[in-house]
Parts: C-alpha cells; sequence; structure tokens
C-alpha cells in the first residue's frame, strides 16, 4: 500500500509501512478472535465518525465515554475491524461477519503499544519536546530546520497525551526520516509514559514553569515532573537543555546520555548575545554556537520565542543543520495559529492573538513585549482567567494585574470568575484608571466591550485559558475590523 504523507515533499509518495491484524495482536499481547490475523490495517482510528473503509477502530474507554459502545457504527460505516477489550467484546456480537476483531487486556494500553511498534519499525529518529510553556512553538520552528535536509513529521497542535501521541506516532508508518513531537502532562508520571512510547533519542526541556501549578505543590515538584523526560536513555540518548532555567539544569545530571545547551547566556553550547528586542518587528541576537556564530533576526515575538528558537537550533545543529540554513529559516518563520500571531487588520487595528492558552510566567512575558511596543495610539489587554493554578490564582493573577499596569496598557479588560477580577483589581490597585479596568464573566461581553472600546491605531493583546475561549474575542475582532 502506498500513499502520501505531509512528511514528503508536495506530490512525492512513500512505501508505507505494512501493518496487519496479526500484528497490532502481537504488539499489544492481544488475540486476532474473528477474521484473518493477515488481514492488511488501512489506519487505527478511535473516531468512528470519521474513520475510512479499512480503517481498524480501537475502542477507547475514557473519562466521559466509552468507544464500546460505538463499535458497532463503526462496523455500520465500514470499518475493517475492531480492537476491544474483554468486556466490550459484546459490543460487537451478531456484527458483520467479516469484520476482524482484535480482542486485548486494554484497549488504550493497546493503541500505545502498536504505536510504539511503528515506531521502532519506522526508522525514523525521534525528537522529543516538553516544558511548561513553549512545546508547540518549539516542535513547529525544530521540524521547519530539521527540514532543511530531511523528510519530517510533526504531531499536529497539540496531540502530545496518552492518547494522542500514539496516534501521532502511528502516522510513521509513512517513515519520516525524523518525527519531532511535543509530551504534555499536567500530573505525574505522564511524561514517563509518554517516553516509554516515543522512546526519544533526542529530548528537549523548554522551561518550568507555572502552567498547571493547581496540580502539583509547587513548581519544583512540576520540575520533578518534567524532569521524567529525562527516564530511559541510553549512553547515545541526547538532551536539549534550556541553561537559563535553574530548574532544569538542576534535574539535567541524571541524564545518562549528553547534554546539549541553550540560553540566552556565553556558557550556553548554543547561546545568544547582543539581543535586541524589535517590538512587533521581532528579535535580533548574536548567536554563538560550537559551530561558528551568527546574526539572527525571527518575526517571532518576544524573548520566549527566541529562547524557542535557540532550542530548535541547538536540536537542528545535532542533525547537522548549517548555521546558514538556521539563519535563513528563522528570519520566515511564522506562529502556529492563537500563539503568538501578528495581525494587522484592516480596520487600523495591530492584534497579538495569544488566545490558544495562558499562565502567569507566559502573560508576563506577553506584556513585557506589550510594553516594549512602538508607535501605537492606545495598549488594550484581553486577558482570560488563567486556571488550573488551584490555591495559587489569586496570588498569581494579582501578580499580573500589576504587571499590566507596569507594562503601560491603557484599557484591560479582564475575563472570567473571581481570580480575573482579582487581575483587574490589582491593576487598579497598581495605577490604572478605574474606568479603564473592565472585568466580564464570560467570552461574549468581553467580545462586546472590546467591540465597543478599540479604535484605529490600538494595539490589542488577547490571551487567556483555553477553557475561558478568548479565541472568541479574536473573531470578533477580525469580523469588526475586517
Amino acid at each position: 500500500m502506498r500513499w502520501s504523507v505531509a512528511a514528503a515533499a508536495p506530490g512525492s509518495e512513500v512505501e508505507i509501512l505494512a501493518l496487519t491484524a496479526g500484528a497490532i495482536a502481537a504488539a499489544s499481547g492481544g488475540e486476532v478472535v474473528r477474521g484473518e490475523a493477515s488481514t492488511p490495517v488501512g489506519r487505527l482510528s478511535i473516531d468512528s465518525r470519521t474513520l475510512a473503509p479499512g480503517d481498524l477502530f480501537v475502542a477507547i474507554r475514557g473519562e466521559r465515554f466509552d468507544g464500546h459502545r460505538f463499535a458497532a457504527s463503526a462496523l455500520d460505516r465500514g470499518a475493517l475491524g475492531v480492537v476491544v477489550d474483554a468486556a466490550g467484546a459484546g459490543a460487537i456480537e451478531g456484527g458483520r461477519p467479516d469484520a476482524v476483531v482484535v480482542r486485548v487486556a486494554d484497549t488504550t494500553r493497546a493503541l500505545q503499544l502498536v504505536a510504539r511498534d511503528v515506531r521502532r519499525r519506522s526508522g525514523a529518529k525521534v525528537v522529543a519536546i516538553t516544558g511548561s510553556a513553549g512545546k508547540t512553538t518549539t516542535k513547529e520552528i525544530t521540524a521547519e530546520f530539521l527540514a532543511a535536509q530531511h523528510r519530517v513529521f510533526r504531531n499536529k497542535g497539540n496531540l502530545n497525551n496518552h492518547i494522542g501521541l500514539p496516534l501521532s506516532l502511528l502516522e510513521l508508518r509513512a517513515r519520516p526520516d525524523v518525527a519531532v513531537v511535543e509530551l504534555g502532562m499536567n500530573h505525574p508520571g505522564e511524561i514517563r509514559t509518554l517516553v516509554e512510547i516515543a522512546e526519544p533519542e533526542f529530548r528537549v526541556w523548554t522551561n518550568v514553569g507555572d502552567a498547571h501549578l493547581g496540580f502539583f505543590a509547587s513548581a519544583d515538584v512540576i520540575a520533578d515532573a518534567k524532569a521524567e523526560i529525562l527516564e530511559h536513555a541510553s549512553g547515545d540518548s541526547v538532551l536539549v537543555a534550556n541553561a537559563a532555567d535553574a530548574r532544569v539544569m538542576a534535574r539535567v545530571g541524571k541524564f545518562t546520555g549528553r547534554v546539549v545547551t541553550f540560553g540566552m547566556n556565553t556558557t550556553a553550547d548554543v547561546g545568544a548575545v547582543d539581543v535586541e528586542l524589535r517590538g512587533l518587528e521581532g528579535t535580533r541576537a548574536r548567536v554563538r554556537t560550537k559551530q561558528g556564530e551568527m546574526d539572527l533576526t525571527t518575526p517571532l515575538l518576544g524573548l520566549g520565542n527566541l529562547s524557542n528558537v535557540l532550542a530548535a537550533t541547538a536540536t537542528a545543529l545535532e542533525f547537522g543543520i548549517s548555521l546558514e540554513s538556521i539563519r535563513e529559516r528563522a528570519a520566515t518563520l511564522t506562529p502556529a495559529a492563537h500563539r503568538g500571531e501578528l495581525l494587522r487588520l484592516p480596520g487600523g487595528i495591530t492584534l497579538i492573538d495569544d488566545s490558544y492558552n495562558s499562565s502567569p510566567s507566559a502573560l508576563n512575558r506577553a506584556l513585557e513585549l506589550v510594553g516594549s511596543a512602538q508607535g501605537c495610539a492606545r495598549k488594550v489587554a484581553v486577558l482570560g482567567e488563567m486556571l488550573e493554578l488551584g490555591a495559587h490564582a489569586g496570588r498569581l493573577h494579582t501578580e499580573c494585574g500589576r504587571a499590566a499596569a507596569d507594562a503601560g496598557v491603557d484599557i484591560l479588560i479582564t475575563v472570567g470568575g473571581t481570580a480575573a477580577r482579582a487581575l483587574a483589581d490589582a491593576a487598579v490597585a497598581a495605577g490604572m484608571t478605574a474606568a479603564n479596568v473592565l472585568h466580564v464573566a464570560t467570552k461574549q461581553e468581553a467580545a462586546d466591550v472590546v467591540a465597543a472600546r478599540v479604535r484605529p491605531g490600538d494595539l490589542v493583546l488577547v490571551k487567556g485559558s483555553r477553557g475561558i475561549g478568548t479565541d472568541f474575542v479574536v473573531e470578533r475582532l477580525k469580523a469588526e475590523f475586517a
């Protein structure tokens, strides 16, 4: 079987790694209880609504759904067969007699084990990226740099958990040279599981921050959980680590492979000096490496993104990518959707769309960027509540309110519950005019307020946790000022 894949050049085709029902059973410790073990399998799918004929449906048991409820409909839609556990096998009794049925002990674990088997047989080198902030951006930049010489696969969006990562690794049946994936977590033990599945030759640890602090006792406990990226390494493994992050560097001594550092200091293996923040035009720096030096300019905004570029540079150099190629590609980078996108709307509004997610450290960096921006009539910030901070929420939102005032924000709209109101109150206490600080409960109210308040010449930052939905505000502004 042959198929086109995003990792290949446009229009090219690659030989897909063969996968049969028997191979899936063998990799997952299950057995083929109906149909032929030699039956070739198209793709593995966990969504009965989107599978194609020839796909094998894996009936995942989740917190809010049980895929076994949809196994019969998957067969009706033309699925080749299903992967079920013993308890759910009855869901497809009396179904299509030609359907393949693979029975396993645990369908989620089966998906993970099959993905690991595909990863091993694909021949691809795996780069796994973790950190409290910048994972997706670092993944995208790294993939862009490596694509100068290699066929590269990158996992889509943030498919980075115990189900999303295996689904991504199954795409390695297309045999790319390199796979760049991100590993996410909000509880201890999750990174360990993902490392066991991905078995990366290269690991990148961007930073330790305060995201998901509500699930952990402290940032040090977060760092310990992130440090699971160091586990199951061999002497040939490579870790790319942030030399500017004390919590990262305090833990890298446990790594059994080779450590390469990056950061905005001269002691790092890949270090930036003479850094020039160019506001909304991006960043420039002199980058020093063991392979030489280069003047690097990127349109990505802020110091956080410069750090992401340095992490990607350190990784690319390990693959033999030239400094010149890195320099050229860095100059044309574009952010992922809703992750620091700079949009100049036809109606005269300059919009920084950072609405994908938020944390206190990431918000502070965004506010620093707003503070450095020049040439705008007014600075407007629409800040959604930052979730998953637990008992720390009030204090951290208060600190960010002060940061908004210090950044010279002229109009502040906060969105969400009590913590978002605390951010607004703190901004007023720090000197912002009360009439220019508004708190609303919902994204719809925020969109109405912003659309009524902003005017041509304004710079507008929109940022908030995913659950608050501040991307709704972005879409409203695009419509109003198109």
